[in-house]
């Protein structure tokens, strides 16, 4: 018997898409997009602000709260999970993915190795997805940054010693 004009089936039930999320951009829609794309029920997890500061040594610039909504309100995004855990496999416990999503970023480190390891045991997988090379939360902080640096007054030269 046929399933003609059922929907196809993605390749996995529940897709989970870890992130900050920081200054949203257009690679942060890229993972959402793509990791819908391969499971029927997406979860994005948030990190807490506190978990950001301790994996990336500073606190996001947009607060836990403004960040959810965000990616809540994202059309690929079915739930959002705030992740206060460093460790994902304890995330898993409580969200019970199938996959996990990251950027390609991760392949091949220590980190991604550990990822991998990690979730075999499970039987979860971890799909990779390009990383956004032209985009990223840490290039709009740094000009953010260079903006908010005060300017020089003209014919001085800052940094200069008198």
């Amino acid at each position: 018997m046929s399933d003609i004009g059922a929907p196809a089936r993605r390749p996995y039930r529940v897709g989970y898409a870890p992130g900050a999320y920081d200054l949203f951009h257009i690679g942060h829609l890229n993972i959402l997009r793509h990791a819908r794309s391969q499971c029927d029920y997406l979860v994005a997890g948030v990190v807490s602000d506190e978990m950001a500061e301790f994996a990336k040594g500073r606190r996001p610039m947009i607060p836990l709260v403004e960040r959810l909504e965000i990616v809540r309100s994202v059309k690929y995004v079915d739930a959002a999970f705030v992740e206060t855990v460093p460790d994902k496999v304890e995330t898993w416990k409580q969200v019970r993915f199938d996959v996990i999503f990251k950027g390609d970023d991760w392949r091949g480190t220590p980190k991604g190795d550990k990822l991998e390891k990690d979730f075999a045991a499970h039987g979860v997988d971890v799909v990779y997805f390009p990383y956004t090379v032209h985009t990223s939360s840490t290039q709009l902080r740094r000009a953010l940054d260079a903006l908010a640096e005060p300017a020089a007054a003209p014919g001085q030269v800052t940094g200069e010693r008198r």
